[in-house]
Parts: structure tokens; sequence; C-alpha cells
């Protein structure tokens, strides 16, 4: 029985490696290439593998993307993370396909919504770090205020090769 307390997963196999999804049973809950940086090792012995229809959606979101168009829906997705890390993901998935946005931008962004002068370029830096549903909420398009490919927790190889996909480079 599917319940909104449980966690399934279900797997992809994309171009750029193995991908692991989960879910409550109603939205994505997450989204990680195998052995990532942040992966939740956890999420795999405490969780039930199942072919749901929040797993289909995601699923045709990704053959979507990897086929090297935009998509043009996003899958139910459930973000559970600090208010912080909340307003930075929203953030990320304003960043239409194919562009990208530097940390400064997010934290002018961040500072602005709570109204104070400035905001820290490394603190929204750790909460992209830290996104849950990599892709989908699109972490992968956030850049160096000079430009520059800085850390990816799927790997530095696979930010380059998610840009070049979208011709963001």
């Amino acid at each position: 029985m599917i319940g909104k307390n449980s966690s399934y997963i279900n797997h992809y196999h994309s171009s750029l490696g193995n991908i692991t999804l989960a879910s409550d049973g109603e939205a994505l809950t997450g989204l990680w290439f195998d052995r990532q940086k942040h992966f939740p090792h956890k999420l795999i012995s405490e969780s039930t593998e199942e072919e749901l229809p929040i797993f289909t959606q995601a699923i045709k979101w990704l053959n979507t993307y990897f086929g090297g168009k935009a998509p043009d829906f996003t899958p139910p997705i459930s973000l559970t993370a600090t208010p912080f890390r909340k307003a930075v993901y929203e953030i990320l998935l304003t960043i239409p396909y194919g562009q990208t946005m530097t940390y400064g931008e997010i934290a002018n962004i961040i500072a602005e919504q709570k109204g104070i002068e400035r905001m820290s370029a490394q603190a929204v830096g750790g909460a992209v770090g830290h996104n849950p549903i990599s892709i989908i909420v699109p972490c992968h398009r956030v850049i160096g205020t000079d430009g520059s490919l800085t850390g990816y927790a799927g790997g530095l190889d696979r930010k380059i090769k998610l840009l070049k996909l979208e011709k963001a480079l």
C-alpha cells in the first residue's frame, strides 16, 4: 500500500550514468546520480522499489531532456529543506533550459526577497550543492560569478556534459 510517509525508489539509466529517483508515493522527492556527493545511501535500504505514476512522469521528463529537448512540463516535486534552501531551489526552477545564472545573482535575489543588503554567494553554493532533485531542479545551470564552472555534486564532468546538452556552453 502506498502511503505518504513511505519512501519509494526507481532507477533510470542515462547517458551520463545511473540515476536513482525517490518518491513519497505522490511527488518526486529525490533524483541523484548514483554515488554522487550527498547521495542518501540509507534510502536504498529503507525504500521499496516500485513502478509509480510519478516515476513514469519523471522518466518521461528525463527521456525528453536526455533526448536534447527542453521538457515542457515538470513532474510534481516535493522539496524537504530549510526555508533558505527552498528559496534557492525555487530560484533554480526559474533558470530556463540552455541558460545559466551565477551564485551571486541568486544571492542578490534572495537578499532582495528578504529585504537585506547582502546575501552570501557561498551560502547559496551550499544550498545548491545539497539540491535533492538534480537536473529537474537545475543546479547544474549555476556558475561562478566569473563564468567559471564550479563544483557539481554529480561531478564537474557531468555538469559540463549537461550544459553542452542544453547548448549552454
